[in-house]
């Protein structure tokens, strides 16, 4: 098989750093921010900090990709000469993306897809396409990469936490009781996805710099059960609470294969509010199984 008829295409929200989109040839499918009298592609017609200037004035929502744009990506995926693909989705439990690629995708014969739910978002999402990018780098076939996913998809994890409970409750993704206590004691959570692909409170903690320094515990203590691992740090308008956070786990964490740093989606802008920090881990070289075993009785340390 010729790897190079293989392409790779990923939902914007599946954040990958733009130098590493350039240097894969990832495609991207973008989803829509909309305000109340006009609608932006993510990432191609909106920044994020455009999101974060208009907070004052109107908070959009989001949606899935439409089914034009996806198609029209597919469709130049072909053009391009790839006849197989593998796209790479944020969470089905946290977006009708998945389920919009797999539709169109499946009305296109002439290209062969794989559709990996990655269970997770924003740069968790994208440390797993990074990963399906580095086995096609390495001359993977089609049924490899597919072979490989679910065990890619288990060994991510991202952790983060947001400066405000605001934005995930005017979302939907946190209750009324959630949101109203943990403001009212400043308790912040920190989030992740669990299997089924949504969000879950790690731990949580009193004021913002404990919580930094519980995900950082939870998120070393993961990358520590695997001879290698990649990271990633992101940030949502917090760039230099971020460079912080990259710097002390830098210090503990010696044996990252890679670290990606960068801003989130204008999509997940809209969803977190300014202040978010996210931490990534993708361990390399243990199986699944034991992986999420060890893991559970490292989070039953931390939360006590």
């Amino acid at each position: 098989m010729d790897t190079k008829r293989i392409a790779l295409v990923v939902d914007s929200c599946t954040d990958v750093p733009p130098e590493e989109i350039e240097r894969y040839g990832i495609y991207v499918v973008p989803l829509q921010v909309n305000y109340e009298h006009e609608s932006f592609l993510d990432k191609v017609t909106i920044t994020s900090q455009q999101v974060y200037d208009r907070f004052a004035e109107e908070v959009p929502t989001t949606s899935t990709p439409t089914p034009a744009v996806a198609r029209e990506v597919l469709e130049r995926v072909v053009a391009d000469g790839f006849d197989q693909a593998v796209i790479v989705n944020i969470s089905s439990g946290l977006s009708a993306t998945y389920d919009l690629m797999r539709s169109v995708s499946s009305a296109m014969p002439s290209l062969e897809c794989h559709i990996v739910d990655t269970k997770n978002i924003g740069m968790g999402a994208g440390l797993v396409a990074l990963a399906v990018a580095r086995m096609l780098a390495r001359g993977a076939s089609f049924d490899e990469v597919r072979a490989a996913s679910d065990g890619i998809v288990a060994n991510t994890r991202v952790y983060f936490c947001v400066d405000t409970l605001e934005y995930l409750h005017k979302g939907g993704r946190i209750g009324n009781v959630t949101y109203a206590v943990g403001s009212l004691l400043d308790m912040r959570p920190v989030i992740s996805c669990n299997e089924q692909g949504v969000y879950y409170t790690v731990t949580k903690a009193k004021g913002r710099r404990q919580s930094l320094k519980k995900a950082m515990a939870v998120a070393e203590q993961f990358a520590a059960r695997f001879p290698r691992c990649f990271m990633t740090v992101v940030n949502g308008d917090a760039a230099e609470e971020a460079a912080v956070v990259r710097e002390e786990l830098g210090s503990t964490i010696d044996h990252a294969q890679a670290w990606y740093e960068g801003q989130i989606s204008p999509v997940l802008v809209v969803h977190t509010g300014p202040g978010l920090i996210g931490i990534g881990v993708q361990g390399e070289g243990l199986a699944a199984p034991e992986a999420e075993g060890m893991l559970g009785s490292l989070l039953a340390k931390v939360r006590r």
